[in-house]
């Protein structure tokens, strides 16, 4: 249940570049091919933690994310996601949205907040006052290490700029390092090409396909899965960092360098078999 950007795009061939994935995706997004990982009975050394992620403030150089409240948030975000023919975009792929007024969507984010097992984020760029999107974790299994982000969404303030990227970089090193999960995931439907490029440009490797795997306002949806494993985390992890450094960036905030490209040419991973 994921969208990245405010553009509704789909079987169209993709360019890397600032908020592209390392390689073009095909013009036929079920070409893409899953990943080679090899199969693994290894032993656990180290089992996950089994502690679910706090409601606690995520907060990076560029951008916080704080524990979803219908009553601070819920103005700013029925506007990020509601203000332009743009932001109206973002409900595409997304199984609930848009709302006809702001009533109805505090009503939403009432049971969002309310829910015991999805951690729902309200996201803010620290250069401005207002919350312009949304995050959170979910299909959390603390005793397998297993943990999810999503029903992720960016207004267009947010969409395409460093503290969108930091955001998703804070919650998944929250999940990978301070909660040691293993697996993290990321799903999303499959013709959701914006997703699927954001899922690859960090460091996310495809796994495939559930065909029929849910119904969304009326229509099939096809699920594509990608997951960064453990012991990918600190190639991926590095290389954020990296494109997040403030050397990177020019006096206008744009990025010296293609964080796509950047993910490309990575170690297989399971230990580099």
């Amino acid at each position: 249940m994921l969208i990245i950007g405010f553009f509704n795009v789909s079987k169209i061939l993709l360019s890397c570049n600032v908020s592209a994935m390392e390689n073009p995706m095909p013009a036929e997004p079920s070409l893409e091919q899953p990943y080679p990982r090899p199969l693994s009975g290894a032993a656990v050394e180290r089992l996950p933690s089994a502690r679910i992620p706090s409601r606690a403030p995520l907060v990076g150089s560029t951008v916080e994310l704080v524990a979803e409240d219908t009553a601070l948030h819920a103005a700013d975000l029925y506007a990020a996601g509601h203000e332009s023919g743009d932001a109206l975009h973002i409900w595409d792929y997304l199984p609930y949205g848009p709302w006809a007024s702001l009533d109805d969507y505090r009503a939403t984010l009432r049971v969002q907040s309310a829910n015991f097992e999805t951690i729902f984020y309200a996201i803010r760029p620290l250069d401005g006052k207002s919350y312009e999107g949304q995050s959170s974790f979910l299909d959390i299994n603390p005793q397998m290490g297993v943990i999810e982000i999503g029903h992720i969404w960016f207004g267009p303030r947010l969409a395409r700029t460093r503290a969108a990227t930091e955001a998703l970089y804070l919650m998944i090193r929250h999940a990978m390092d301070d909660l040691g999960y293993r697996r993290m995931q990321w799903r999303c439907n499959s013709l959701n090409v914006k997703s699927r490029q954001a899922a690859r440009r960090l460091g996310f490797r495809f796994e495939g396909i559930s065909y029929d795997h849910m119904v969304f306002k009326g229509k099939n949806r096809d699920t594509a899965w990608y997951s960064i494993l453990d012991d990918e985390w600190p190639e991926v992890r590095a290389r954020i960092e990296t494109w997040l450094d403030e050397s990177n960036f020019d006096a206008d905030g744009r990025a010296r360098s293609s964080l796509c490209e950047m993910m490309s040419g990575r170690e297989s991973g399971r230990g580099g078999e």
